[in-house]
């Protein structure tokens, strides 16, 4: 997987300091950091609380946030993760061939542990209508694309992990901290699937965490999740809904 280079990286954490004004040092400096962190503070609860209280589309509600919160920094969609990748078209490969592998291992291992473990199946009756209509599926890859690789994605891995790390410091705790928060809410996200459907969104969340902290680039997480949700929708439609292999 294409890492990102020292002059991306230098360039993803100035994007993530959260004043951009010129230096200062002394009792004002600390003063504006102690400011700025209350805010990520307070922006980290609300997205929390819109997520929890499932406050329309959530996901729309934590875009706004991020629209917001890039004003008030004088940030643009860099700070973020939007990184051009060097090698666009490898990244797509590689992001294809990560969501194949993924699913498989859903497949083979993740749904059918989560189903016996808890009791239950995935709660996907959202999409009954989905097996052989052709216009269902072509609706569904449209939201695939955009409603969650897109936008959740943002709202996530760009918005909500970017803050989280501003809030919980530079190091490995804090790292894997914000990480698995994420990865939660987003996994909280997808309640109307059921106790398994949010263990799994929870999981996939912590593998497109990842990707965009290991590649450097929020396209990373935004390509396999489009992926990945489009080698579902495309089974679906074949064969109806998957639990597992065993």
């Amino acid at each position: 997987m294409p890492r990102a280079t020292e002059a991306d990286t230098t360039r993803e954490r100035q994007d993530r300091r959260p004043v951009p004004r010129a230096s200062r040092s002394g009792p004002s400096a600390s003063r504006d950091g102690r400011v700025w962190w209350v805010l990520t503070a307070l922006e980290v609860a609300a997205a929390a609380v819109a997520v929890l209280a499932d406050l329309l589309v959530p996901s729309l509600v934590l875009l706004g946030l991020a629209g917001a919160s890039l004003l008030a920094r004088r940030q643009g969609p860099a700070s973020l993760g939007f990184h051009r990748p060097a090698r666009p078209g490898r990244l797509v490969g590689l992001m294809l061939a990560v969501a194949a592998g993924w699913t498989v291992l859903h497949f083979v291992l993740l749904d059918p542990v989560t189903n016996h473990v808890s009791g239950e199946h995935q709660d996907v009756s959202g999409f009954a209508g989905l097996q052989g209509n052709l216009g269902f599926l072509l609706l569904m890859l449209v939201l695939a694309w955009t409603l969650a690789a897109l936008v959740e994605e943002t709202a996530f891995r760009g918005y909500l992990l970017t803050r989280l790390r501003e809030l919980l410091g530079e190091g490995r705790a804090g790292l894997v901290v914000a990480v698995l928060v994420c990865s939660l809410l987003f996994g909280l996200l997808h309640t109307e699937q059921g106790v398994v459907g949010v263990v799994l969104a929870t999981v996939d969340g912590v593998l497109f965490s990842l990707l965009r902290l290991w590649s450097g680039t929020l396209w990373a997480s935004i390509l396999c999740h489009g992926f990945v949700n489009t080698i579902g929708f495309v089974s679906f439609y074949l064969v109806g809904p998957l639990y597992g292999l065993w």
